[in-house]
């Protein structure tokens, strides 16, 4: 089989959702109505916190940060994905797969460190409350996000450098709309164990650890509740973090999906469905999941909407 090495001027092919030209118009169209859902909602939740003094608290900090993170984690993919359907080509560079497969695997850990972090908070809040203020300080908050954000970065890093070693053969079909570092790796015509155990650590670092954290977070958290005596109790304790196991269940049940359905090698467009939930879908759904259960957040909005509405009034009567 032919090579070619990629870290010259060669192309991948991304085969995206769908060869029907009948269904690109309809897809272009929900694409882009998603793409713009998720920036708007996401920036609205930072503008929220930023701007409501009653917010400026590490819980809400963390959610402007995670917010931040599914901008860049859909902005990674989905320009790209609108792209290619509009102009009806599917290549994309060997730097711009490189560029998708970096940004992708740093905010997709930053969401992982950043869920983790959310659930220690939860679990500082409602299994110590009376040391919250102390333990949950604003230094320490500070340094678990620049952690987060510096550890994502460097393991992102690390995968991505893996990969300029490899050759590839030439025509790479991607079936995806967007480069998948596993999906790439499986491409190289040249040995690839070295990557295998970079991502396999990567793994087990940026999303074993974080995972069992967030699990053994909320084991405490479930305890807790069951030892309070009132239902009422009960249900303000658990209102508290509901909205936070929801979204942890959306993200690690659809990428957990998607790497199982890999092992299992079923087809890629159950691979690419599941891709597309936690890349795309999770990330619209969470400014709804958090505004729509959390009354501070909804005043908070109406606020940042409000102040809007008259801007724009008042920019309109100038151009008139």
């Amino acid at each position: 089989m032919e090579r070619e090495n990629q870290t010259g001027t060669g192309n991948f092919i991304l085969l995206g959702f769908t060869g029907d030209p009948d269904l690109q118009s309809l897809l272009l169209g929900l694409l882009l109505s998603g793409y713009l859902v998720t920036v708007t909602g996401n920036l609205l939740i930072i503008l929220a916190v930023i701007s409501d003094s009653h917010l400026h608290t590490p819980m809400y900090f963390f959610l402007s940060n995670l917010s931040l993170a599914d901008i860049g984690f859909t902005s990674t993919t989905i320009p790209k994905a609108l792209r290619n359907i509009q102009t009806h080509n599917k290549g994309i560079t060997f730097a711009g797969c490189i560029s998708q497969v970096y940004f992708f695997v740093l905010f997709g850990c930053q969401e992982n460190l950043l869920l983790t972090v959310m659930a220690y908070d939860r679990f500082v809040a409602i299994c110590h409350p009376l040391h919250y203020v102390v333990i949950m300080s604003p230094w320490l908050c500070l340094l678990m996000a620049l952690g987060s954000w510096l550890v994502s970065v460097l393991g992102s890093l690390l995968d991505t450098l893996t990969i300029l070693r490899l050759s590839f053969c030439t025509k790479i079909e991607i079936p995806h709309s967007f480069c998948d570092l596993p999906a790439v790796l499986k491409l190289a015509c040249s040995d690839t164990l070295i990557n295998n155990i970079v991502v396999f650590s990567m793994i087990i670092v940026l999303g074993v650890f974080p995972l069992s954290g967030i699990l053994f977070s909320y084991s405490q958290i479930f305890s807790s509740i069951l030892r309070i005596s009132s239902d009422r109790g009960k249900y303000k304790v658990f209102s508290t973090c509901g909205s936070h196991l929801l979204v942890v269940s959306l993200f690690y049940g659809s990428s957990l999906g998607v790497y199982l359905s890999s092992v299992a090698t079923l087809s890629s467009r159950m691979t690419l469905m599941a891709s597309v939930m936690y890349t795309m879908v999770t990330p619209m759904l969470n400014p709804f999941i958090y505004s729509l259960r959390n009354r501070d957040i909804k005043v908070a909005l109406g606020r940042v909407l409000s102040k809007m509405v008259p801007l724009s009034e008042r920019v309109d009567a100038r151009l008139s």
